[in-house]
Protein backbone atom coordinates (compact mmCIF):
# COMPACT_ATOMS: atom_id res chain seq x y z
CA UNK A 1 0.00 0.00 0.00
CA UNK A 2 1.29 3.23 -0.79
CA UNK A 3 0.36 6.54 1.68
CA UNK A 4 0.43 10.43 0.97
CA UNK A 5 0.53 12.14 4.34
CA UNK A 6 -0.16 15.69 3.63
CA UNK A 7 1.59 18.63 6.39
CA UNK A 8 4.94 19.06 7.34
CA UNK A 9 4.65 18.80 11.86
CA UNK A 10 5.21 16.33 14.61
CA UNK A 11 1.64 15.10 13.85
CA UNK A 12 2.75 13.91 10.47
CA UNK A 13 5.91 12.32 11.41
CA UNK A 14 4.08 10.43 13.99
CA UNK A 15 1.87 9.30 11.44
CA UNK A 16 4.28 8.67 8.72
CA UNK A 17 6.43 6.57 11.14
CA UNK A 18 3.33 4.75 12.72
CA UNK A 19 2.47 3.77 9.32
CA UNK A 20 5.76 2.37 8.17
CA UNK A 21 6.03 -0.07 10.72
CA UNK A 22 2.79 -1.95 8.98
CA UNK A 23 3.97 -4.30 6.73
CA UNK A 24 1.47 -3.47 4.60
CA UNK A 25 2.78 -0.21 4.02
CA UNK A 26 4.76 -0.16 1.04
CA UNK A 27 5.45 3.65 0.79
CA UNK A 28 4.65 7.04 2.47
CA UNK A 29 4.55 9.99 0.49
CA UNK A 30 4.83 13.64 2.32
CA UNK A 31 4.01 16.58 1.08
CA UNK A 32 6.24 18.81 1.90
CA UNK A 33 6.97 16.81 5.23
CA UNK A 34 10.50 17.70 6.82
CA UNK A 35 13.49 17.10 7.99
CA UNK A 36 12.62 14.12 10.00
CA UNK A 37 10.47 12.68 7.37
CA UNK A 38 13.11 13.35 4.73
CA UNK A 39 15.48 10.53 7.15
CA UNK A 40 12.62 7.58 7.41
CA UNK A 41 13.56 4.40 5.38
CA UNK A 42 10.62 4.20 3.35
CA UNK A 43 9.12 7.72 3.46
CA UNK A 44 9.48 10.12 0.52
CA UNK A 45 9.21 13.74 0.64
CA UNK A 46 6.89 15.71 -1.71
CA UNK A 47 8.15 19.41 -2.38
CA UNK A 48 4.45 20.33 -2.47
CA UNK A 49 2.46 22.44 -0.36
CA UNK A 50 -0.43 21.84 1.76
CA UNK A 51 -2.86 23.50 -0.32
CA UNK A 52 -1.58 22.56 -3.89
CA UNK A 53 -4.60 20.69 -4.30
CA UNK A 54 -3.79 20.05 -8.10
CA UNK A 55 -0.76 19.20 -7.15
CA UNK A 56 -1.29 17.06 -4.65
CA UNK A 57 -3.74 15.30 -6.51
CA UNK A 58 -1.84 14.63 -9.91
CA UNK A 59 1.24 13.32 -7.49
CA UNK A 60 -1.30 10.87 -5.75
CA UNK A 61 -2.53 9.33 -8.89
CA UNK A 62 1.04 9.64 -10.79
CA UNK A 63 2.58 7.54 -7.65
CA UNK A 64 -0.70 5.40 -7.58
CA UNK A 65 -1.18 6.10 -4.12
CA UNK A 66 -3.97 4.09 -2.28
CA UNK A 67 -5.39 6.60 -0.18
CA UNK A 68 -4.44 10.33 1.46
CA UNK A 69 -4.40 11.24 5.00
CA UNK A 70 -4.83 15.39 5.44
CA UNK A 71 -2.70 16.15 8.59
CA UNK A 72 -3.24 20.03 9.39
CA UNK A 73 -7.16 22.33 9.29
CA UNK A 74 -5.79 25.09 6.85
CA UNK A 75 -6.21 22.67 3.77
CA UNK A 76 -9.56 20.76 5.57
CA UNK A 77 -11.32 24.52 5.49
CA UNK A 78 -10.46 25.04 2.24
CA UNK A 79 -11.60 21.66 0.96
CA UNK A 80 -9.00 19.66 -0.04
CA UNK A 81 -10.82 16.55 0.70
CA UNK A 82 -13.68 17.52 -1.74
CA UNK A 83 -11.04 17.97 -4.25
CA UNK A 84 -8.91 15.01 -4.18
CA UNK A 85 -12.28 12.87 -4.07
CA UNK A 86 -13.49 14.31 -6.91
CA UNK A 87 -10.29 13.23 -8.75
CA UNK A 88 -11.32 9.52 -7.73
CA UNK A 89 -8.60 9.37 -4.00
CA UNK A 90 -9.92 7.81 -1.25
CA UNK A 91 -9.18 10.32 1.99
CA UNK A 92 -8.91 10.25 5.41
CA UNK A 93 -9.92 13.35 6.26
CA UNK A 94 -13.54 15.49 6.37
CA UNK A 95 -14.90 17.65 3.20
CA UNK A 96 -15.08 21.50 3.62
CA UNK A 97 -18.87 21.00 4.92
CA UNK A 98 -17.54 18.85 8.01
CA UNK A 99 -14.63 20.53 8.50
CA UNK A 100 -16.63 23.25 10.28
CA UNK A 101 -16.92 21.83 13.40
CA UNK A 102 -13.36 23.27 13.90
CA UNK A 103 -13.17 25.85 11.65
CA UNK A 104 -15.91 28.03 12.77
CA UNK A 105 -16.18 27.93 16.76
CA UNK A 106 -19.96 29.30 16.01
CA UNK A 107 -20.94 26.53 13.59
CA UNK A 108 -19.60 24.32 16.42
CA UNK A 109 -21.44 25.73 19.07
CA UNK A 110 -24.53 25.74 17.36
CA UNK A 111 -24.19 21.82 16.59
CA UNK A 112 -23.51 21.16 20.44
CA UNK A 113 -26.39 23.10 21.37
CA UNK A 114 -28.62 21.53 18.55
CA UNK A 115 -27.26 17.88 19.90
CA UNK A 116 -27.74 18.82 23.42
CA UNK A 117 -23.45 17.80 24.04
CA UNK A 118 -22.57 19.39 27.39
CA UNK A 119 -20.79 22.42 26.76
CA UNK A 120 -19.66 26.02 28.02
CA UNK A 121 -22.77 28.98 28.22
CA UNK A 122 -21.75 31.27 25.17
CA UNK A 123 -22.55 34.32 23.08
CA UNK A 124 -21.72 35.63 19.82
CA UNK A 125 -20.78 39.51 18.45
CA UNK A 126 -20.34 41.45 15.33
CA UNK A 127 -19.19 44.65 17.44
CA UNK A 128 -16.36 45.53 19.61
CA UNK A 129 -18.87 47.35 21.49
CA UNK A 130 -21.42 45.32 22.67
CA UNK A 131 -18.76 42.49 23.33
CA UNK A 132 -17.14 44.83 25.98
CA UNK A 133 -20.53 45.45 27.64
CA UNK A 134 -21.36 41.80 27.64
CA UNK A 135 -18.06 41.22 29.47
CA UNK A 136 -18.26 43.70 31.79
CA UNK A 137 -22.17 42.53 32.66
CA UNK A 138 -20.61 38.53 32.79
CA UNK A 139 -17.51 39.45 35.57
CA UNK A 140 -14.39 37.07 35.41
CA UNK A 141 -12.72 35.24 34.29
CA UNK A 142 -14.15 34.76 30.91
CA UNK A 143 -13.01 33.22 27.52
CA UNK A 144 -12.96 35.29 24.48
CA UNK A 145 -12.42 33.33 21.14
CA UNK A 146 -11.71 34.06 17.68
CA UNK A 147 -14.32 32.49 15.31
CA UNK A 148 -12.48 31.08 12.77
CA UNK A 149 -8.78 28.88 12.45
CA UNK A 150 -5.91 30.91 14.37
CA UNK A 151 -2.94 28.71 15.01
CA UNK A 152 -4.09 27.28 18.24
CA UNK A 153 -3.67 31.23 18.95
CA UNK A 154 -7.13 32.73 19.02
CA UNK A 155 -8.62 32.31 22.59
CA UNK A 156 -7.90 34.35 25.68
CA UNK A 157 -8.90 33.46 29.01
CA UNK A 158 -9.18 36.98 30.51
CA UNK A 159 -8.60 37.27 34.24
CA UNK A 160 -9.32 41.26 33.89
CA UNK A 161 -11.68 43.46 32.20
CA UNK A 162 -8.29 45.18 30.46
CA UNK A 163 -7.27 41.61 29.42
CA UNK A 164 -10.97 40.59 27.98
CA UNK A 165 -10.90 44.13 25.96
CA UNK A 166 -7.56 43.88 24.32
CA UNK A 167 -8.36 40.42 23.29
CA UNK A 168 -12.05 41.52 21.90
CA UNK A 169 -9.76 44.41 19.78
CA UNK A 170 -7.32 41.99 18.18
CA UNK A 171 -9.48 39.61 17.23
CA UNK A 172 -11.74 42.70 15.25
CA UNK A 173 -8.57 44.77 14.29
CA UNK A 174 -7.67 41.53 12.20
CA UNK A 175 -4.77 39.75 14.19
CA UNK A 176 -6.45 36.60 13.10
CA UNK A 177 -7.48 37.40 9.66
CA UNK A 178 -10.74 35.89 8.94
CA UNK A 179 -11.00 34.54 11.70
CA UNK A 180 -11.71 38.12 12.91
CA UNK A 181 -15.12 38.73 11.77
CA UNK A 182 -16.88 37.12 15.22
CA UNK A 183 -16.15 36.84 18.49
CA UNK A 184 -17.46 33.95 20.74
CA UNK A 185 -17.39 34.77 24.38
CA UNK A 186 -17.86 32.17 26.73
CA UNK A 187 -18.66 30.77 30.16
CA UNK A 188 -14.62 30.13 32.40
CA UNK A 189 -14.51 26.23 33.25
CA UNK A 190 -12.67 25.00 36.19
CA UNK A 191 -11.00 21.30 35.69
CA UNK A 192 -8.14 19.81 33.66
CA UNK A 193 -8.19 20.15 29.89
CA UNK A 194 -8.46 16.44 28.25
CA UNK A 195 -8.39 15.47 24.82
CA UNK A 196 -10.21 12.81 23.36
CA UNK A 197 -9.60 11.95 19.36
CA UNK A 198 -12.33 9.76 18.18
CA UNK A 199 -12.18 7.80 14.51
CA UNK A 200 -14.92 7.80 12.47
CA UNK A 201 -16.67 6.51 8.84
CA UNK A 202 -19.76 9.04 9.68
CA UNK A 203 -21.57 5.84 10.86
CA UNK A 204 -19.67 4.87 13.83
CA UNK A 205 -17.25 6.92 15.86
CA UNK A 206 -14.55 4.81 18.29
CA UNK A 207 -12.87 6.70 20.88
CA UNK A 208 -9.06 6.66 20.77
CA UNK A 209 -6.94 6.75 24.55
CA UNK A 210 -7.27 10.00 26.45
CA UNK A 211 -4.28 12.43 26.00
CA UNK A 212 -3.91 15.85 28.19
CA UNK A 213 -1.90 18.75 26.10
CA UNK A 214 -0.47 21.71 27.36
CA UNK A 215 -0.92 24.35 25.62
CA UNK A 216 0.72 27.38 27.26
CA UNK A 217 4.17 28.02 26.67
CA UNK A 218 5.04 28.99 30.29
CA UNK A 219 5.30 26.06 33.39
CA UNK A 220 2.66 26.27 36.01
CA UNK A 221 0.40 26.72 32.83
CA UNK A 222 1.34 30.25 32.56
CA UNK A 223 1.73 33.07 29.35
CA UNK A 224 1.03 32.97 25.96
CA UNK A 225 -1.10 29.65 24.03
CA UNK A 226 0.87 27.71 21.87
CA UNK A 227 0.54 24.59 19.68
CA UNK A 228 1.14 22.65 22.57
CA UNK A 229 4.03 22.07 24.45
CA UNK A 230 3.89 18.42 25.64
CA UNK A 231 1.54 16.09 26.21
CA UNK A 232 0.83 12.45 27.47
CA UNK A 233 -1.36 9.37 27.49
CA UNK A 234 -3.57 7.97 29.26
CA UNK A 235 -4.88 10.50 31.31
CA UNK A 236 -5.85 9.06 34.81
CA UNK A 237 -8.77 11.70 35.51
CA UNK A 238 -10.27 10.23 32.27
CA UNK A 239 -11.66 6.58 33.63
CA UNK A 240 -13.11 4.20 31.62
CA UNK A 241 -16.60 4.87 33.14
CA UNK A 242 -15.98 8.66 31.70
CA UNK A 243 -15.53 7.47 28.40
CA UNK A 244 -18.18 5.53 28.05
CA UNK A 245 -20.46 8.64 28.80
CA UNK A 246 -18.41 10.75 26.75
CA UNK A 247 -19.27 8.23 23.54
CA UNK A 248 -22.83 8.19 24.94
CA UNK A 249 -23.09 11.94 25.68
CA UNK A 250 -20.45 13.34 23.17
CA UNK A 251 -19.58 11.30 19.89
CA UNK A 252 -22.47 9.81 19.11
CA UNK A 253 -24.87 13.02 19.08
CA UNK A 254 -22.07 14.71 17.25
CA UNK A 255 -21.90 12.00 14.89
CA UNK A 256 -25.77 11.86 14.51
CA UNK A 257 -26.20 15.30 14.19
CA UNK A 258 -23.21 15.52 11.01
CA UNK A 259 -25.53 12.63 9.76
CA UNK A 260 -28.82 14.46 9.96
CA UNK A 261 -27.47 17.61 7.99
CA UNK A 262 -25.76 15.07 5.57
CA UNK A 263 -22.65 15.52 5.81
CA UNK A 264 -20.88 12.24 5.53
CA UNK A 265 -18.14 12.66 8.04
CA UNK A 266 -14.63 10.70 7.54
CA UNK A 267 -11.44 10.57 9.86
CA UNK A 268 -10.95 12.29 13.18
CA UNK A 269 -13.35 14.31 15.30
CA UNK A 270 -11.06 15.41 18.36
CA UNK A 271 -12.96 16.72 21.60
CA UNK A 272 -11.22 19.14 23.62
CA UNK A 273 -12.49 18.60 27.32
CA UNK A 274 -12.96 20.44 30.29
CA UNK A 275 -13.25 17.83 33.13
CA UNK A 276 -14.20 18.67 36.97
CA UNK A 277 -12.84 17.41 40.23
CA UNK A 278 -16.39 15.51 40.57
CA UNK A 279 -15.72 13.99 36.83
CA UNK A 280 -18.61 16.25 35.26
CA UNK A 281 -17.76 17.31 31.96
CA UNK A 282 -18.50 20.05 29.28
CA UNK A 283 -16.71 20.06 25.57
CA UNK A 284 -14.50 23.37 25.08
CA UNK A 285 -13.96 22.71 21.32
CA UNK A 286 -13.84 20.49 18.75
CA UNK A 287 -11.33 19.82 16.00
CA UNK A 288 -11.77 18.12 12.47
CA UNK A 289 -7.87 16.38 12.41
CA UNK A 290 -5.45 14.42 14.69
CA UNK A 291 -4.35 16.46 17.40
CA UNK A 292 -0.65 17.76 17.53
CA UNK A 293 1.12 16.78 19.67
CA UNK A 294 -1.40 14.61 21.24
CA UNK A 295 -1.16 12.29 18.27
CA UNK A 296 2.98 12.06 19.19
CA UNK A 297 1.78 10.18 22.54
CA UNK A 298 -1.21 8.17 21.20
CA UNK A 299 0.60 6.04 18.39
CA UNK A 300 3.24 4.88 20.21
CA UNK A 301 0.40 3.02 21.90
CA UNK A 302 -1.56 1.47 19.27
CA UNK A 303 -1.03 -1.91 18.76
CA UNK A 304 -3.79 -2.20 15.71
CA UNK A 305 -2.10 -0.73 12.30
CA UNK A 306 -3.08 2.11 11.88
CA UNK A 307 -3.76 2.27 7.96
CA UNK A 308 -6.13 -0.46 8.98
CA UNK A 309 -8.59 1.38 10.99
CA UNK A 310 -8.25 4.65 8.49
CA UNK A 311 -8.91 2.32 5.41
CA UNK A 312 -11.58 1.00 7.31
CA UNK A 313 -13.35 5.05 7.81
CA UNK A 314 -12.53 5.81 4.28
CA UNK A 315 -14.61 2.63 3.40
CA UNK A 316 -17.40 3.18 5.87
CA UNK A 317 -16.72 0.12 7.45
CA UNK A 318 -15.32 0.85 10.95
CA UNK A 319 -18.43 -1.07 12.79
CA UNK A 320 -17.18 -4.15 11.21
CA UNK A 321 -13.32 -3.94 12.76
CA UNK A 322 -12.71 -5.44 15.90
CA UNK A 323 -11.83 -3.40 18.77
CA UNK A 324 -8.57 -1.64 19.00
CA UNK A 325 -5.69 -2.79 20.63
CA UNK A 326 -3.27 -0.82 22.56
CA UNK A 327 0.16 -1.78 24.32
CA UNK A 328 0.20 -1.05 28.06
CA UNK A 329 2.07 1.74 29.68
CA UNK A 330 2.03 5.46 29.28
CA UNK A 331 3.80 7.86 26.44
CA UNK A 332 5.22 11.49 26.95
CA UNK A 333 6.43 13.68 24.75
CA UNK A 334 8.49 17.12 25.42
CA UNK A 335 8.27 19.94 22.61
CA UNK A 336 11.78 21.49 22.08
CA UNK A 337 11.27 24.68 20.85
CA UNK A 338 12.54 28.34 19.48
CA UNK A 339 13.50 30.95 21.49
CA UNK A 340 10.37 33.27 21.25
CA UNK A 341 8.24 30.98 20.28
CA UNK A 342 5.17 31.86 20.02
CA UNK A 343 5.75 35.46 19.40
CA UNK A 344 8.86 36.09 16.91
CA UNK A 345 11.72 33.62 16.35
CA UNK A 346 14.49 32.94 14.27
CA UNK A 347 15.06 30.00 12.09
CA UNK A 348 18.22 28.31 10.70
CA UNK A 349 19.90 27.35 13.96
CA UNK A 350 22.03 23.88 13.74
CA UNK A 351 20.46 21.00 15.94
CA UNK A 352 22.47 18.60 17.55
CA UNK A 353 21.89 15.58 19.94
CA UNK A 354 19.18 14.03 17.90
CA UNK A 355 20.79 10.97 17.86
CA UNK A 356 22.28 10.73 20.78
CA UNK A 357 18.72 11.30 21.87
CA UNK A 358 17.73 8.40 20.09
CA UNK A 359 20.69 6.14 21.38
CA UNK A 360 18.65 6.33 25.09
CA UNK A 361 15.53 4.65 23.39
CA UNK A 362 13.46 7.75 22.88
CA UNK A 363 11.43 8.74 19.50
CA UNK A 364 12.07 12.69 18.35
CA UNK A 365 9.33 13.45 15.96
CA UNK A 366 10.69 16.34 14.13
CA UNK A 367 7.82 19.24 13.37
CA UNK A 368 9.62 22.06 12.34
CA UNK A 369 12.86 20.95 10.88
CA UNK A 370 14.59 21.35 7.48
CA UNK A 371 17.64 19.04 6.14
CA UNK A 372 20.34 20.91 4.55
CA UNK A 373 23.35 19.73 3.19
CA UNK A 374 23.01 16.91 5.81
CA UNK A 375 22.75 18.97 8.38
CA UNK A 376 19.06 19.49 10.62
CA UNK A 377 18.15 23.20 11.02
CA UNK A 378 15.53 24.55 12.90
CA UNK A 379 12.42 25.49 10.64
CA UNK A 380 9.22 26.64 12.98
CA UNK A 381 8.51 27.96 16.01
CA UNK A 382 8.01 24.08 17.72
CA UNK A 383 11.06 22.28 16.73
CA UNK A 384 10.98 18.78 18.24
CA UNK A 385 8.70 16.48 20.02
CA UNK A 386 11.23 13.90 22.54
CA UNK A 387 8.65 11.20 22.84
CA UNK A 388 9.34 8.08 25.25
CA UNK A 389 7.03 5.40 26.82
CA UNK A 390 7.02 3.29 29.96
CA UNK A 391 5.77 1.40 33.08
CA UNK A 392 4.29 4.74 34.48
CA UNK A 393 4.05 8.59 33.75
CA UNK A 394 7.14 9.13 35.71
CA UNK A 395 9.09 6.55 33.80
CA UNK A 396 8.22 7.98 30.37
CA UNK A 397 8.68 11.26 31.57
CA UNK A 398 12.22 10.79 32.60
CA UNK A 399 13.17 9.44 29.85
CA UNK A 400 11.62 12.03 27.51
CA UNK A 401 13.38 14.53 29.98
CA UNK A 402 16.86 12.77 29.25
CA UNK A 403 16.44 12.82 26.06
CA UNK A 404 15.51 16.33 25.48
CA UNK A 405 18.80 17.11 27.52
CA UNK A 406 21.03 15.58 24.83
CA UNK A 407 19.73 18.14 22.21
CA UNK A 408 21.15 21.70 21.64
CA UNK A 409 20.04 24.67 19.22
CA UNK A 410 20.49 28.42 20.03
CA UNK A 411 17.56 29.53 21.80
CA UNK A 412 15.97 26.17 22.59
CA UNK A 413 13.33 25.85 25.30
CA UNK A 414 11.17 23.52 26.91
CA UNK A 415 8.88 23.35 29.47
CA UNK A 416 9.98 21.53 32.66
CA UNK A 417 6.74 20.54 34.09
CA UNK A 418 4.61 18.40 31.55
CA UNK A 419 2.36 15.80 33.30
CA UNK A 420 2.44 17.77 36.68
CA UNK A 421 -1.18 17.29 37.21
CA UNK A 422 -0.90 13.91 37.02
CA UNK A 423 2.51 13.33 38.97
Amino acid sequence: MKILVVGNGGREHALTWNLLQSPQVENVYCAPGNGGTATLTGCHNLPLKIDDFCGLGKAALELGVHMVVIGPEVPLEKGISDYLQSQGLMVFGPTRVGAQIETSKIWSKKLMQAAGIPTAQAAVFTQSSKAKSYIRRQGLPIVVKADGLAGGKGVTVATTVEEAEAAVDSIFQGKFGSAGKLVLIEEYLTGQEVSVLALTDGLTIIPLLPAQDYKRIGEGDTGGNTGGMGAYAPVPIATPELMVKLQEEVFEPAINNLRARKINYCGVLYAGLMISHKLDFKVLEFNSRFGDPETQVILPLLETPLEELMLACVQQRLALMPSIKWKQGVAATIVASSGGYPGYYEKGKVITGIRESEALGVTVFHAGTRLVDEQMVTDGGRVLNVTATGETLHQALGSAYAGIKCIEFEGIYYRRDIGYQAL
